[in-house]
């Protein structure tokens, strides 16, 4: 290595790790991507311009030191730059996964703007957690003392998880409760093992379980424990459901035989990966194989969802968005990996109803009756004016109906909160007129007294790495109001 090993990228393209072929990674669950070896790790990192004003940094929501650990990166010294990495970020080896680097660190890279492609920031976060799982130089949880002070945190998913282990490398005892029977939320049962392999997120479960957090498994709080009894037995409950609740849509056909929603096709694939037997799976209700699909969405979702179909064994994918390509929400990369694994996408399309007819001569009885869905009647969509928020409104195109067979069809609209004070029975818990918890910014403290509140249930439906970035932050304004001199002293 040369003495100046940064600001090479005048010299070094962009490269990112080798990706497995197409028809190979459409026939198992693997994550598509190879491993960086040292070499290419080394020479990507040296891309870096460690430029004054790091916009990868500033647009990162956990502000990681990204131009000091790729430096140590190029430089050979790979424990120190994990260790730096670590510092800031709960779960690296899951953020350098599935983060949007397109749209944060790599999206805000400065020497893009000049006309380089940027550093492939994300691959070398995996790189580095990857070999600090291999070579021993992840932590284990051990407090250097323990304190009589007890969190309970509801939900096990990034945020939740992110203020147990924040909070129990501080001494804190915690429990965490989940209803599902496999700690992770949608790490574990929502996002595909071909964007997030799940002995990354076991490893993680694991090392937390290994350094004294209780998980309380298959446990639904409000009907097997109360809200107001988990209150009465820890100092503090931080709630982190995430947002479960399916965002429907109102058209003819919704309750017909093969309308199924994302999160339950998405939750059944995983549980099969993982070898348990699920009936839904077995009777093909939530099986694509051999069926023509459509997915309906064009966030993240609705592309774990066809790449989903894909490896299940779907004669055919498509994917059905009101908007164009340039305006949809979901990652740009993924596109391209459904797009190189057979997915159509039909753009500027919606649906008008789930019918029983592949025919369009043949649609009047057809949109009304019950019975099994054979394709969705569709039309057409333009880009109309912007709206308050800036974004074009898709306007129907008059007289473009058509059909797009289909024996699945799978909605992925996205996710809204459910009704917490119902669900708790507790309706003094603030809520917004979205329905999210309402709770400080910063903190995440509600007005309930000792309940806080973190992720997607305060933000609504967003990223892993917000959650984890609210999981610390919360943590953090714990540790600073609970009397910890006081339960020090008790020691």
């Amino acid at each position: 290595m040369s003495q100046q090993p940064m600001l090479k990228f005048v010299s070094l393209g962009r490269a990112m790790p080798d990706k497995r072929g197409a028809d190979e990674r459409a026939q198992d669950f693997d994550e598509i991507y190879t491993e960086f070896a040292k070499e290419k790790a080394q020479e990507q990192s040296s891309r870096c311009s460690q430029c004054g004003v790091p916009f990868c940094q500033s647009h990162c929501p956990l502000h990681n030191n990204i131009p000091d650990w790729l430096m140590l990166t190029a430089e050979g010294r790979l424990e120190e730059a994990y260790q730096l990495s670590q510092q800031t970020n709960t779960f690296p080896e899951i953020c350098g996964r599935i983060c949007p680097q397109d749209r944060l660190c790599e999206g805000n890279c400065v020497i893009e703007q000049t006309g380089h492609e940027t550093v492939t920031i994300g691959a070398v976060e995996k790189y580095l957690t990857d070999m600090a799982w291999d070579k021993g130089w992840v932590e284990a949880i051990r407090p250097s003392r323990e304190l009589h002070l007890s969190i309970g945190i509801i939900g096990s998913g990034p945020g939740g998880l992110a203020a147990a282990d924040r909070l129990r490398r501080a001494g804190v005892q915690i429990t965490v409760y989940d209803r599902y029977d496999r700690a992770g939320g949608l790490m574990t049962y929502g996002i595909p093992g071909f964007k997030l392999e799940k002995d990354v997120v076991n490893k993680r479960n694991a090392q937390l379980i290994d350094g004294g957090i209780k998980l309380e498994l298959n446990c639904n709080v409000g009907k097997d424990i109360s809200f107001e009894s988990l209150r009465a037995c820890h100092d503090a409950v931080i709630i982190a459901t995430g947002v479960y609740k399916i965002r429907d849509i109102e058209v003819p056909g919704t309750e017909r035989i093969g309308v199924v929603q994302a999160l339950d096709f998405l939750t059944v694939s995983n549980k099969v990966n993982f070898g348990d037997k699920v009936v839904a799976f077995e009777n093909g209700e939530l099986n694509a194989k051999g069926k023509k699909v459509v997915v309906i969405g064009g966030g993240d979702t609705a592309m774990d969802c066809v790449r989903t179909a894909v490896r299940q064994g779907a004669t055919s994918v498509k994917c059905m968005y009101r908007r164009d390509r340039a305006n949809m929400p979901g990652s740009q990369r993924e596109v391209q990996n459904a797009e190189e694994e057979g997915v159509v996408f039909e753009w500027l399309s919606a649906p008008k109803a789930f019918v029983a007819s592949k025919d369009i001569s043949k649609l009047g009885d057809a949109v009304k009756h019950d019975g099994f869905c054979q394709g969705v009647l569709g039309y057409k969509m333009r880009l109309g004016s912007p709206d308050a928020t800036g974004r074009r409104v898709p306007e129907v195109i008059e007289g473009s109906e058509y059909v797009e067979e289909a024996d699945l069809v799978v909605k992925a609209l996205g996710f809204e909160p459910e009704d917490l004070p119902t669900l708790f029975d507790e309706p003094e818990l603030p809520v917004t007129r979205w329905g999210t918890i309402k709770a400080a910014f910063g903190t995440g403290k509600t007005e309930l007294e000792g309940v806080y509140a973190v992720g997607d249930i305060v933000r609504g439906a967003s990223l892993v790495v917000w959650a984890i970035r609210d999981g610390r932050d919360t943590a953090d304004a714990i540790l600073e109001e609970l009397d910890l001199s006081a339960a020090i002293a008790a020691e």
